[in-house]
């Protein structure tokens, strides 16, 4: 999309925060614009609660409301990519958590709080299908137990192999911090994750000047709290654009038939040319290749199970502390 300043259209920009009735839009003279959408916008068969999200591309005219220039959305241009989910507390309508990515850090924690392997891959298997490159953020390590750290050193190894970038940080020391840095050069990435894993704590060690709210650890439930209320998009000093998230406590799939979800496993899709049937669900079918690598250690159980689970349909929005009794 071009940015120009005004025509008969009206202006373009991109949208840097929403807070579900109004959107901070960054036009391409830099300056932002609080926007409000069109009513009838919202009744064009989009079933999201935010049909606009952080990264969109918009179109938009400007009228004088007292002092102020305050803009009214008319267009959304086209997304190259988005990450959604299904609304937690509205399981038939979904949320998009942002969209035009260039790639995503998904900060995982093993514990304070624990980020299980079902939650990273069903948003693995998201990012997939949208076609959005994830990099995996092991965040805390100054924090772990030698027995913790060969933990993590086992789930790096295991998503590695699967051909995702893991790197083993530290937001509150600064380790490897260069690394996630560089990754981020020139491209608009997001950060994800439960409340809790450090995502504010690793914008504000890229960029200390931001100084994005934080907070302590829950001693209730070992839960984050949530610090970021709304998703929002920021500018940083070294050509990066970042999008903070709220914590995410559960991560319903959306529009996923089940014949497709071994395509987004990515070994299980190399897999899928040995299967005796092309329609293979790699559940009880004879001469399954997915089943034989399982039984070979070729694949992590961990992931089949999580492939299980969405095949049969569990919805995955569950509460952090609920799921934590659970087998994993």
């Amino acid at each position: 999309m071009a940015y120009d300043t005004k025509s008969s259209l009206g202006m373009k920009g991109i949208v840097y925060k929403s807070t579900g009735s109004w959107y901070t839009v960054k036009a391409s003279s830099g300056a932002f614009y609080e926007c409000r959408i069109k009513g009838k916008f919202r009744m064009q068969g989009i079933k999201s609660t935010n049909p606009i999200s952080v990264g969109d591309e918009v179109t938009f005219k400007l009228e004088e409301q007292g002092d102020v220039e305050v803009g009214t959305i008319s267009a959304i241009g086209d997304r190259k990519n988005y990450i959604i989910r299904k609304s937690v507390n509205l399981s038939k309508q979904t949320h998009i958590i942002a969209a035009n990515l260039d790639q995503v850090f998904l900060m995982i924690t093993l514990n304070n709080p624990t980020t299980f392997t079902v939650f990273i891959d069903r948003f693995l298997a998201t990012a997939e299908a949208y076609d959005i490159p994830v990099v995996l953020l092991f965040n805390k390590i100054d924090t772990y137990m030698p027995e913790e750290l060969d933990e993590v050193k086992y789930l790096a190894s295991l998503y590695r192999e699967i051909g995702y970038n893991c790197i083993g940080i530290s937001a509150k020391t600064g380790k490897n911090i260069d690394k996630v840095q560089a990754l981020m050069k020139d491209a608009t990435s997001m950060f994800a994750g439960h409340s809790g894993v450090g995502k504010s704590t690793l914008v504000n060690a890229l960029e200390p000047d931001l100084k994005l709210k934080t907070a302590e650890i829950s001693n209730q439930h070992l839960q984050g709290q949530h610090t970021t209320t709304f998703a929002e998009m920021y500018d940083l000093d070294f050509g990066a654009r970042i999008i903070d998230t709220p914590g995410i406590k559960g991560f319903g799939i959306v529009d996923m038939e089940k014949e497709e979800i071994g395509d987004y496993f990515p070994e299980f899709f190399r897999l899928k040319v040995a299967c005796k049937f092309n329609n293979c669900l790699h559940l009880d079918e004879p001469k399954c290749a997915v089943k034989d690598a399982l039984d070979n250690n070729q694949v992590a159980w961990s992931r089949y199970k999580s492939y299980v689970q969405m095949v049969n349909g569990d919805d995955g929005n569950y509460r952090i502390d609920e799921y934590a009794n659970k087998d994993q």
